[in-house]
């Protein structure tokens, strides 16, 4: 048996040695389908440390990694689903209107510590002739400035590329909630390895329209990805 498969199993057992001994792991239940990555369901595992090893896929199990607390970091357990599709609801409304404007369908928005919806905003480059304007970035500037963004959480339809990855870098945003990471995977797991909280939702809805997108729109995708 694989030894990460061997410390799941052991972690879902409650067994000395497995994931949910290690420091720093949960494991949450969820139903099948409420959250996953990629075709993995069943159960949630959170990493923050070396013993979660983070990249390594387990066979019905979600991955979301959570970075090690320290005295200066107060953040909030692990979000729950309800919340998480709520505030992806969001960034998707934004998505569809950036589709609607003749726009790349990906929308954000960037929630604040509380809960408070700061901004939001969709990828504009082809309505503002501006390559720099993606989505990520337009819920950031549309947020305004804030004294900080400790423990603040972004929210995006798509896995956020590395442009967008730098920023929730450079600004310490807390937490990313990602919708989908099928149709591009971009800079959440080197996120996740910098203790940036991942949450990886693997959205039909967010699929469905960026696949039907880059379909019928192969030129403009590659234009936006750098490629």
């Amino acid at each position: 048996m694989h030894p990460a498969d061997r410390a799941v199993q052991g972690a879902l057992a409650g067994e000395e040695g497995g994931l949910g001994g290690a420091d720093g792991i949960e494991v949450q239940d969820f139903a099948e389908g409420e959250c996953g990555h990629g075709h993995l369901h069943g159960r949630r595992v959170d990493s923050s440390s070396g013993g979660g090893m983070p990249g390594e896929y387990f066979p019905h199990v979600a991955l979301v990694f959570r970075p090690q607390q320290s005295e200066d970091m107060d953040l909030e357990d692990p979000m729950d689903r309800a919340t998480a599709r709520a505030w992806l609801a969001t960034a998707v409304a934004e998505a569809r209107a950036g589709l609607a404007e003749g726009g790349i369908p990906i929308g954000a928005a960037l929630y604040g510590a509380d809960g408070t919806l700061l901004g939001r905003g969709h990828n504009r480059r082809v309505q503002d002739d501006d390559p720099s304007m993606h989505a990520e970035t337009a819920a950031f500037r549309n947020a305004g400035r804030q004294r900080s963004y400790r423990g603040t959480t972004m929210v995006t339809t798509l896995s956020p590329c590395w442009y967008c990855s730098g920023l929730v870098r450079q600004f310490g945003i807390s937490r990313v909630v990602v919708g989908e990471a099928a149709t591009f995977h971009g800079g959440h797991d080197w996120l996740a390895e910098h203790g940036v909280r991942i949450v990886l939702l693997d959205d039909d809805e967010c699929i469905a329209m960026m696949r039907d997108f880059i379909k019928n729109h192969p030129a403009l995708w590659n234009e936006d990805i750098g490629e």
